[in-house]
């Protein structure tokens, strides 16, 4: 392409994506285009699926009335022969062609030349752009690959705008025209209300450099604000006593240990003593703590990065004297915002609190952690709000699909009220399996344990009577949190913390998991690939200096207690393991020396490497149980970066890799008789809970709010159901036919509503 056709690309690529209106975009689109193409006409049809037509939504050339008025059938016309073939049609006589329809109010009878070109998304065809010649003639070659360039970034502008399109007060909605913003099932449930727009306190990205004229004040400044949104944190973590368990107000003496780490106080007092006053010495410092989680491949802690951004929103606030807007919620608030913080949502009283909406974020974020908690249905990462038309409006939150309604039909209100009846009459169902054994109707138990990473500290002790233990413990954030690896004394009151909170249940501690994608402040690691570099047990081998002193704090941790079980991550080798090994065994000799009264805990692995799956026997025989971290298993094997929005759909732990890799660990694991647990989010997943108990898992570890659905299939699916069902599975050749399969099964069991609702 030539340089001045590269240029106008970019130029319309830039323009378009400014646009915050889907009808200007389209219009600025098309006259830019037609003037690049030297074409006499440039249309865009955007394509309607439901209504089963293809909208004419922009023109420049074609009769400007018949926007949005002429509609071609979904496949008849050259545009549905675009998107039928999904590949550029170039022709030079248009009405000779047989599947040419004529369009009286388009005026297009003058136009000959036809090249059309399909805008696909994700796999999703959106429409087609199309440029006219008057004279018979096709377009020339350069003219094809620019078109078919340009349609490829349309596709992402109009996917984003799109969504919005319809909560304008001037587009009708029908009944079967029931619009919604697509984002990712943060917390189960569906929610109906009124929307509330939030939006962050203070911009610390607008605060300029400036000198301090007297440090001294600015470092009193700094810390008073500290203080205060202290004293704001521990305010409403007593108001969500009676909402949350004490493990999810964790989350509270994590945002205040964030507040008091040597990464936020010195930092920022050291910028202060170097001439910045205090907010933009806070701005530096924020922004260098955030940027350490935001190149983190772990999910879970790269969302930690808003966390510190809404913190240190909230301490500029103070040193700005600024009061916090006085919020007027309705009785049924939906929150909505483009990051929503965890302090945010817990700013809403809990009586009216009805669902939560971000623009950004995922799963792992806290204001779903907390979401799902309280048991508010929660969409994330529902990008294409746009906040200044959402305020008051009244909304649906489909927490089962991802799905945000904004304004919708009666008759689409109507529905999800009979779905939200559905929804209370199953927690109420759920409610009751508290207290009631994790067990098979044949009797067959299957403990569920608890993921959590967020006791980490001196603080008061957690504890979850519906979970078992703690499957997976990730000892990082003390790391995390400091300007120097903890000492083995700190470690040991940390572990000791965790270890007495679950006495006489087990709790399993995994061995520091840092690395290229989860570097620590003052051990940066820096790799072009990380989720394949340094990282896990392998950094752990190379600096035995640090396993030794976190394995001894764990050992000592556990004394008199005896219900420590260490985990070790991202072993691929059997050579790995035995090392790992010998150190174990070296700590436990030197604390016998020293006289402590050590017991050899049970050592575990974590199965997350394709090599560790087909070595599976040779690493069963040299421990005491294995578990499964699926999250990761499942991106080896597919190759596929679930966070990575061009391929995140292609992430399905119900791929038949997933299941077979996951047969073949038990199967290996059983001619040790080694016991295998699954620790991942497929654990917590109810409608995989069948197959996994199929398989002869011994036990699930799961997120908090996972427990009770899991338990309520534990207790209504015998193991020979599960086997029949995992043997179907395994016979099908394709991720959503497996997952239709579990949906049918949990459905059959009158369990369907935990996977979707109105089932």
């Amino acid at each position: 392409m030539a340089t001045a056709m590269l240029e106008t690309l970019k130029r319309i690529v830039q323009e378009t994506r400014a646009s915050t209106d889907l009808d200007a975009a389209l219009n600025q689109a098309v006259r830019r285009i037609k003037a690049a193409t030297k074409a006499d006409v440039c249309s865009i049809y955007l394509t309607d699926f439901a209504r089963r037509v293809h909208v004419l939504r922009a023109t420049d050339g074609l009769n400007p009335s018949a926007v949005g008025r002429t509609e071609l059938p979904l496949n008849r016309g050259l545009v549905g022969v675009v998107l039928e073939k999904v590949e550029p049609l170039n022709i030079d006589d248009a009405p000779l062609h047989p599947r040419y329809q004529f369009v009286s109010e388009t005026d297009e009878t003058l136009y000959h030349g036809f090249l059309g070109v399909p805008i696909i998304h994700n796999r999703k065809p959106l429409g087609v752009l199309v440029v006219r010649h008057i004279e018979p003639a096709s377009f020339e070659e350069g003219d094809v690959t620019f078109l078919f360039t340009i349609a490829t970034q349309l596709a992402a502008v109009i996917s984003t705008l799109s969504s919005g399109e319809t909560f304008s007060d001037e587009t009708p909605e029908t009944e079967t025209n029931a619009r919604f913003v697509q984002g990712r099932p943060g917390s189960r449930g569906v929610a109906m209300g009124e929307i509330v727009v939030v939006y962050p306190a203070a911009d610390l990205e607008a605060i300029p450099d400036r000198p301090a004229e007297n440090p001294e004040l600015e470092q009193d400044s700094f810390l008073t604000a500290v203080n205060a949104v202290k004293e704001d944190l521990k305010q409403l973590e007593h108001r969500m006593e009676a909402h949350l368990p004490t493990e999810d107000r964790a989350l509270f003496q994590a945002w205040i240990l964030m507040l008091e780490s040597d990464t936020l106080i010195d930092g920022t007092i050291r910028r202060i003593g170097e001439g910045n006053w205090a907010p933009g010495a806070l701005r530096e410092t924020i922004g260098e703590h955030a940027k350490v989680f935001d190149q983190m491949e772990d999910e879970y802690l790269r969302e930690r990065a808003s966390d510190v951004r809404d913190l240190g929103r909230r301490i500029l606030t103070y040193l700005q004297r600024d009061q916090a807007r006085m919020m007027n919620y309705p009785d049924h608030c939906v929150l909505v915002g483009e990051e929503i913080s965890g302090i945010q949502l817990a700013e809403v009283p809990q009586a009216k609190l009805a669902g939560v909406v971000s623009a950004t974020g995922s799963q792992s974020s806290h204001v779903a952690i907390l979401a799902r908690a309280m048991g508010v249905p929660a969409v994330m990462g529902a990008a294409g709000l746009s906040a200044l038309k959402l305020e008051g409006k009244p909304a649906i939150v489909d927490g089962y699909r991802g799905r945000i309604y904004i304004a919708p039909h009666p008759k689409v209100w109507e529905e999800y009220s009979r779905l939200r009846e559905e929804d209370r009459l199953l927690c109420e169902q759920l409610q009751q399996q508290r207290d009631l054994a994790s067990e098979t109707p044949d009797g067959i138990r299957i403990p569920l344990y608890l993921n959590t990473g967020l006791m980490i500290s001196e603080m008061a002790p957690v504890g979850l009577e519906e979970a078992a233990g703690v499957g997976l413990f990730r000892t990082e954030m003390p790391f995390m949190v400091r300007d120097s690896f903890p000492s083995e004394a700190v470690q040991t009151l940390s572990y000791r913390r965790i270890l007495q909170s679950f006495v006489p249940r087990p709790v399993t501690l995994r061995t520091l998991d840092i690395g290229g994608d989860k570097p620590l402040p003052y051990f940066p690691v820096k790799e072009s690939n990380p989720f394949l570099g340094w990282r896990g047990i392998r950094i752990s081998l190379d600096h035995p200096e640090i396993f030794l002193t976190q394995i001894r704090a764990m050992l000592r941790a556990a004394i008199g207690l005896d219900n420590l079980r260490i985990l070790l991550p991202m072993i691929s080798s059997t050579t790995e393991l035995d090392e790992a090994l010998r150190l174990i065994d070296r700590a436990i000799d030197e604390l016998k020396e020293e006289e402590h009264l050590i017991n050899r805990p049970e050592i575990g692995v974590m199965i997350e490497v394709p090599a560790a799956v087909y070595q599976v026997t040779e690493i069963a025989r040299r421990v005491d149980f294995l578990s499964v971290g699926t999250n990761d298993l499942t991106q080896y094997l597919l190759a596929v970066d679930r966070n990575n929005a061009h391929v995140a759909d292609l992430y399905n732990e119900f791929h038949p890799a997933v299941l077979r890799a996951l047969v073949q660990v038990m199967e290996g694991a059983a001619v040790y008789s080694r016991e295998v647990g699954v620790c991942g989010e497929m654990a917590g997943n109810p409608a995989a809970t069948p197959l996994l108990i199929g398989m002869g898992v011994q036990h699930l570890s799961m997120n908090a709010s996972s427990l009770l659905p899991v338990k309520a299939v534990v207790r209504t699916c015998t193991r020979g159901q599960a086997r029949s069902l995992l043997k179907s599975a395994l016979q099908k050749e394709d991720a959503e036919s497996i997952r239709e399969l579990t949906f049918s099964e949990l459905e059959k069991m009158n369990l369907g509503g935990l996977v979707r609702p109105g089932k």
